[in-house]
């Protein structure tokens, strides 16, 4: 049985990420929170991955980067630590974990990563220059080490749209919120955590050895269409 690695794997995206692989991988959560479920082939960590070491393991054939931030304000409104705490969650967390792993990558079978960034990086929206920033980043890291690390190991990023999870719990806080969100988007839908999982989940698996170096949209038509 293949090892995933999960960071961020008890709530949102990740848990539903950690839930879907469970049958497929020995899983291996990180996070400063167990997920609320248990499984013969789960094994939680409770870490902050910005400041404490990191568990070591032998081989893993997957990694996946989950956690992101939220911090939607008017550009005099954000002081420079948010813009530093934003950079920290999205990128240096992420490049921590993969500097730490990319050993037991190594040894792994048709080895991969995922990471996440977000529609706000190619579409231009008020109040997300923070966040978009952050995960500009990120996508810039996917591509340098998409070429870096082939042939041997894949690396690509799912940019989602707004997705229901405790994240976005303001932004969705009621169904007025709701409604005009599905209406904002031309294919009438926002994406729930199950959605973007099962694209991680393809991205990890064997079907997708052709794809590296890659951040795919997932926007229900956001970025892509004007209706």
């Amino acid at each position: 049985m293949k090892t995933i690695v999960i960071v961020g794997g008890s709530k949102g995206i990740g848990n539903g990420v950690l839930v879907q692989q469970l049958e497929n991988y020995k899983v291996i959560n990180i996070s400063r929170a167990a997920p609320d479920i248990t499984h013969p082939n789960l094994i939680h960590f409770s870490v902050d991955v910005l400041r404490d070491p990191l568990p070591e393991f032998e081989s893993i054939d997957a990694l996946v980067y989950c956690p992101g931030s939220i911090n939607l304000k008017p550009i005099l409104s954000l002081s420079l630590d948010d813009f530093r705490n934003d950079f920290e969650i999205n990128v240096v967390g992420a490049v921590k974990v993969i500097q730490h792993y990319l050993p037991a990558l190594k040894k792994g079978k048709n080895p991969s990563i995922v990471l996440f960034s977000t529609v706000a990086a190619k579409l231009g929206m008020p109040f997300h220059a923070s966040v978009a920033t952050a995960k500009a980043a990120v996508e810039g890291l996917v591509k340098s080490l998409g070429a870096e690390l082939a042939p041997l190991i894949r690396i690509n990023g799912i940019a989602p749209t707004i997705t229901e999870t405790s994240l976005s719990g303001s932004i969705l806080r009621n169904d007025r919120m709701k409604e005009n969100m599905i209406e904002r988007h031309p294919l009438k839908n926002y994406l729930k955590p199950h959605e973007v999982a099962r694209m991680a989940g393809y991205l990890i698996s064997e079907d997708a050895a052709s794809i590296s170096g890659q951040v795919l949209s997932m926007d229900y038509g956001l970025v892509s269409f004007k209706l």
